[in-house]
């Protein structure tokens, strides 16, 4: 990336024109240099209106990271995080799961202002632009093994909904394992890898991605119906989203760490769309079961009645859609 790409944008984000003599002034750089770091960021999919006498525009105001608005809506509890804003990154997961083997530190947060590659569950992209969704990873490392996370994405949702309940952001609920919804079309997702040991300490990257304002362009990119804030009339400053989030991410393992997925699970059921509501279960051999979903176990995994019986589901089995 142009070094000068994400300043510039900075600069531009206020949805105003400024002129490209301006932008040179400001940085002192030439014309020459403004313009290769506007083709750069929309080589990244940032659409830059450019009108010969006015200069650059983004098509509206966008509202961009900011380290001191993510710190103080943390709050008291932000000298614990590692906290690292991206300019641009493949993926904040990947990144983070790289550093963590590197032995970075516990509570590591890292956000990007535009990730290129994002993860989402079960090999799918997360789609991510400039302005349009709020995409970070945390680091959390546990002294148990691998073997005792389960039901970890769960508690991150609770996590998410406590956040989302502050700010205002009501109707949301949770899908098993690991989306929020709101009118059954995803607002946001967790995608968590794990590193170490089954019995051993062991690490979670945990990888969230929230939609702000998608295009609608972007919007059909996505495989699945989908969502964002502006369109549910919410306003919300990134850095005050990012800051929340993390407070509650904090609170939630915390108690997760101490007492288990069962410590959260009465929550969490009550957030959930699908309790007690008939089912399709998309399996990996391109089977599709029916059933009813009966509770989830203390552990994460899904308890669904079934023509065979009360039958067990983790999240790695099986694709949840709705029955109706």
């Amino acid at each position: 990336m142009s070094a000068l790409t994400i300043p510039i944008l900075q600069v531009l984000s206020d949805g105003k024109f400024h002129s490209g003599e301006d932008l040179a002034d400001r940085f002192a750089v030439t014309r020459a240099t403004v313009w290769n770091a506007i083709q750069h960021a929309e080589n990244l999919g940032v659409e830059v209106f450019s009108v010969r006498g006015r200069g650059y525009k983004l098509p509206q105001a966008i509202d961009m990271l900011d380290r001191q608005a993510v710190l103080g809506a943390i709050g008291e509890q932000r000298e614990w995080f590692n906290l690292q804003l991206l300019d641009e990154v493949d993926s904040t997961n990947s990144y983070l799961m790289k550093q963590a083997s590197k032995g970075a530190p516990h509570v590591t947060c890292v956000a990007a202002h535009i990730q290129t590659s994002g993860k989402g569950r079960r090999g799918r992209a997360w789609v991510s632009h400039l302005g349009a969704s709020l995409t970070f990873s945390l680091l959390w490392r546990f002294n148990c093994g691998a073997a005792a996370l389960s039901g970890l994405s769960l508690a991150v949702g609770v996590a998410l909904m406590r956040a989302f309940n502050q700010l205002g952001v009501h109707g949301v609920s949770l899908k098993w394992p690991n989306d929020v919804l709101y009118d059954n079309r995803k607002l946001a997702g967790i995608l968590i890898e794990l590193q170490g040991d089954m019995d051993g300490p062991s690490a979670a990257v945990i990888g969230v991605g929230v939609n702000l304002r998608l295009p609608e362009h972007v919007l059909k990119r996505i495989d699945q119906p989908a969502i964002d804030l502006a369109s549910m009339g919410v306003t919300v400053n990134q850095g005050e989203l990012l800051g929340t989030l993390l407070r509650h991410l904090a609170d939630v393992l915390h108690t997760f760490e101490d007492d288990g997925f069962v410590a959260l699970r009465a929550e969490w059921v009550s957030y959930h769309v699908y309790h007690h509501q008939p089912v399709r279960m998309l399996m990996p051999d391109g089977r599709d079961v029916q059933g009813t979903v009966r509770d989830v176990a203390e552990d994460g995994i899904l308890l669904v009645e079934t023509a065979l019986g009360l039958q067990r589901f983790s999240a790695g089995e099986i694709s949840l859609r709705t029955g109706a």
